[in-house]
């Protein structure tokens, strides 16, 4: 009986430990892209960026655990909805807007960022472009790339304001579906669109069986 309540215990400081190892490199990964954005290193290219982004992503795959599919499609939701994060993104997440008044956004099916990078992004936004910060106290008290509302005015490009704020669990949901469905998948066709809704729709009509 006291071996096995050894063995529980052991069971349960690896998962402890799996855990605090998922949260440090998710935070390095933070810290790196805020390293990379700060003051003293503004002129570091996106591609820098992305690139510590893959790297520290790296480490953390094989850690990640897949999110529940309700999860999913709460982040589905606010990605079309709340976000509007289609208008410029695709509803596929490939770049082709929904909105040709709305600026270009990337092909988050290219992109290397892993859920902290995305996090990240969707919470602060990207500095001199049009992706907007979606955490209504971005730049209020630094906690984004270290800068307060008064640095972005340095930036040839504005920051847009977000079509809503959205609360931090609600960013992670966002980060989660686009993990889940839209990261990694490559372009869209057919079979991936039935897929990506769940069943044969309107929108998949376009790509051919």
């Amino acid at each position: 009986m006291f071996g096995t309540a050894g063995r529980r215990r052991s069971r349960l400081s690896i998962f402890r430990h799996k855990r605090t190892s998922h949260f440090n490199i998710a935070n390095s990964l933070e810290s790196i892209i805020l390293a990379l954005m700060t003051k003293q290193f503004s002129a570091a290219p996106l591609a820098v960026v992305i690139m510590a982004a893959a790297f520290v992503a790296s480490g953390a795959h094989g850690q990640e655990q897949p999110p529940n599919a309700s999860d999913v499609a709460e982040g589905m939701r606010l990605y079309q909805q709340k976000g509007n994060c289609q208008a410029c993104h695709g509803w596929a997440g490939d770049g082709h807007k929904a909105d040709s008044q709305m600026p270009d956004g990337a092909n988050l099916r290219e992109t290397k960022l892993n859920r902290a990078g995305l996090v990240l992004l969707i919470k602060c936004g990207r500095l001199n472009s049009q992706m907007p910060a979606f955490d209504k106290f971005a730049y209020s008290d630094g906690r984004c790339y270290g800068k307060k509302q008064a640095d972005l005015k340095a930036y040839p490009t504005r920051m847009p304001d977000p079509p809503a704020t959205l609360q931090q669990r609600e960013i992670e949901l966002i980060a989660d579906f686009l993990m889940a469905k839209v990261v990694g998948k490559g372009p869209m066709d057919h079979a991936k669109c039935v897929e990506f809704w769940g069943s044969e729709t309107d929108a998949c009509k376009e790509f051919p069986k």
